[in-house]
C-alpha cells in the first residue's frame, strides 16, 4: 500500500474522533464521549467511574494534541491528524495505545455496570460503540471480535489492542 492510500484510511478514522462533525477534534469532542457513555449506563459525572472516565478522556486528549495538534491550537484538523497518526504512530501502535488505555479502562468500567472485574459484557460494549458512533453492524461487529478469548466479556487489553490497531494498522477497505 503506498503513503498516499495509507493517509486516506487513516483521514476515514478521524470521523470516529470528530464526534460534532466540526472538521477538528479538541477536547470538548472527547467530553462530549464520556457524557454521552455516563448517560447510556446511568452513570453520574461525580461517582468514581464517572470521574474516570473524564480524566481518561482528558489524558486521551492530552496525548492525541501531543501526538497530532501541530500548531498549537488546542485543536486537531484532519490534515494534522493524518501526519500525526502516519509521521509517529504508523511504526509505533503501543504509543497510541497507552494514550488512550485510561480512557478505554474507564468506558469499560462503566459499561460493566456495578461489575469490578474490569470486564464489560459484548452486549454492553456493542451500546457503547453504537453510543460513540459505530452503526449498528459495525458495533455488533466489533463488540463481538473484541471477546478475543469468547467468553462474553471485553478486556482493557483486548480493547487497546483493537483501538491501536483500527488507528494505525491500515487495512483493505474502510
Amino acid at each position: 500500500m503506498d503513503s498516499a492510500e495509507y493517509e486516506r484510511k487513516i483521514a476515514f478514522r478521524f470521523a470516529a474522533f470528530d464526534q460534532d462533525g466540526n472538521g477538528y477534534i479538541d477536547r470538548a469532542d472527547f467530553n462530549a464521549a464520556a457524557a454521552r457513555l455516563l448517560t447510556e449506563f446511568g452513570t453520574t459525572a461525580r461517582c468514581d467511574k464517572g470521574q474516570a472516565l473524564y480524566s481518561g478522556a482528558e489524558a486521551f486528549w492530552q496525548g492525541m494534541a501531543g501526538i497530532a495538534d501541530v500548531d498549537g491550537d488546542q485543536r486537531v484538523t484532519r490534515e494534522e491528524f493524518v501526519g500525526g497518526a502516519v509521521k509517529r504512530l504508523r511504526d509505533n501502535p503501543e504509543r497510541f495505545a497507552e494514550i488512550a488505555r485510561p480512557f478505554l479502562r474507564a468506558a469499560l468500567a462503566v459499561a460493566a455496570g456495578p461489575s469490578d472485574d474490569g470486564r464489560a459484557s459484548v452486549p454492553s460494549v456493542e451500546r457503547a460503540l453504537r453510543v460513540l458512533g459505530a452503526g449498528p453492524d459495525a458495533a455488533a461487529f466489533a463488540a463481538q471480535s473484541l471477546d478475543v478469548d469468547r467468553d462474553g466479556g471485553v478486556v482493557e487489553d483486548d480493547a487497546v489492542a483493537a483501538l491501536a490497531a483500527y488507528v494505525t494498522v491500515i487495512e483493505p477497505g474502510p
